[in-house]
């Protein structure tokens, strides 16, 4: 999820200078002395900002944007310039760049343009990835939900498959990754859509209230009733019955949803009248059945009935493919809701988004970005507009990955630390518990000098 920033200088103290200064700044930086090993790089890898300078030889800056403007137009170049070169610099802004700078190069003012550069990147990249979703959503005909991450592809590919059947679904994952939703689709993508869809969330409703909600009741059955009731089950008739949290019913109600799914028959309580139905049942669960069935919690043959398909939808924090796509999608929707008018997301605070671990997965994405869109003081969602438990946990996150060298790992944990401490080298040696000379040496050591 990096930007990936590109560094065009055939002066190499100038070159490196500013892609030392780009990786601290978080980027995944590249580096070409002239136009055309820069645009080499362009056709292997996909980057995000183009600075570029003016004057080199082979293949110049001018050159460079020309060719880019007309191949990736969507990707912002920035032009480095001496003094002596300002008309040209103006006359490169009209010809397609997005800024330029002067040298010396001011490295305040050269961060700020980047992160602008970027931030308009990253409107584009959500635009059109909005843009393909909400086409792709027009055509799968699954209107609510939003994912093209290969895990998500698979789902909509066995909701396509399920929903002409009759076949019941058990549908699992975690707390807030959209099991309801899946339910949506399958009911209004099969047969019965324009039949009764009833939802009844099981663990909300005590065990004496849930068997009379699930399957009615006779008048006097129990204190209180005091007049016959149709059950969900009833009114699901010809339709769709959901049952949210199935994994907290009791083993009474257990048997009698078995009764129904087998035999298609019931009774109401308090009554002697058999009632028959045709029904399709979804369910979904956050507990493991099967340890349920261990522990005699569960019944094993109400399971297999339940579980003929099953879609498990991972957790949010395994397919980051889709955070962007939902945060776009949330700011939308959230923008329109509060009369705001905000535009995207700044990297940064975008960063501490995607290393965020999303425990509440998407429910809780969206209560994040609805808080951020609230309290964003200008068009686009920075830093400070995050909730505090967002930014403390980024700000203490540092990213290894298996296969990295000590001296990768190590180079890492020193550029993260450094960063967090704003440049304080006192205060990053004394975190990292190691000499203000040890620190100064491993800064040479790796470049950051």
């Amino acid at each position: 999820m990096k930007f990936n920033v590109m560094v065009v200088d055939d002066e190499k103290n100038i070159r490196e200078g500013l892609g030392k200064t780009l990786e601290l700044d978080g980027y995944e930086v590249y580096l070409a002395a002239d136009g055309d090993e820069a645009y080499q790089q362009l056709r292997e890898t996909e980057v995000d900002l183009i600075i570029a300078d003016l004057k080199m030889p082979k293949l110049s800056g001018e050159k460079l944007l020309t060719m880019v403007v007309a191949e990736y137009p969507a990707v912002p170049v920035i032009i480095l310039t001496g003094h002596g070169t300002i008309e040209t610099a103006v006359k490169a802004m009209r010809d397609g760049a997005y800024d330029f700078l002067t040298k010396p190069i001011n490295l305040d003012r050269f961060s700020l343009l980047v992160k602008r550069a970027l931030a308009n990147r990253e409107l584009v990249l959500q635009h059109r990835a909005l843009q393909e979703e909400l086409d792709r959503r027009k055509q799968k005909q699954f209107p609510n939900i939003i994912g093209r991450s290969a895990e998500m592809k698979k789902i909509f590919e066995i909701v396509n498959q399920v929903a002409p059947t009759k076949a019941s679904v058990l549908i699992t994952g975690e707390s807030g990754v959209g099991k309801e939703l899946i339910a949506d689709a399958i009911h209004y993508n099969s047969p019965r859509r324009d039949k009764p869809f009833i939802k009844v969330h099981c663990a909300a409703l005590s065990e004496s209230l849930l068997e009379s909600e699930l399957f009615g009741h006779e008048k006097g059955a129990f204190t209180g009733a005091i007049s016959r009731k149709r059950g969900r089950f009833e009114l699901a008739d010809g339709g769709t019955i959901f049952l949210d949290e199935i994994g907290e019913i009791n083993q009474n109600i257990q048997i009698k949803i078995l009764r129904v799914l087998q035999e298609k028959k019931f009774e109401r309580v308090g009554g002697e009248e058999t009632i028959e139905v045709n029904i399709r049942l979804i369910s979904a669960t956050n507990r493991d059945l099967l340890e349920g069935i261990q522990n005699g919690d569960f019944r094993e043959d109400l399971y297999y009935r339940l579980n003929v398909v099953n879609i498990n939808i991972p957790p949010l924090r395994e397919r980051k493919e889709d955070l962007m796509l939902l945060i776009a999608a949330f700011i939308k929707e959230f923008s329109k809701e509060n009369n705001k008018n905000i535009d995207g997301i700044e990297p940064r605070a975008r960063n501490s988004l995607y290393n965020y671990s999303w425990p509440g997965n998407v429910r809780e994405l969206r209560n994040c970005i609805e808080s951020s869109v609230v309290m964003a003081k200008g068009s686009i969602i920075t830093s400070d507009d995050l909730p505090s438990y967002i930014k403390a946990d980024s700000e203490n996150y540092i990213k290894l990955s298996l296969g990295m060298t000590l001296a990768e790992a190590e180079k890492e944990i020193i550029r993260s630390t450094l960063t967090y401490q704003k440049g304080n080298k006192t205060k990053t040696a004394d975190i990292l518990g190691i000499g203000r000379k040890t620190l100064h040496r491993k800064l040479r050591e790796y470049g950051f000098n």
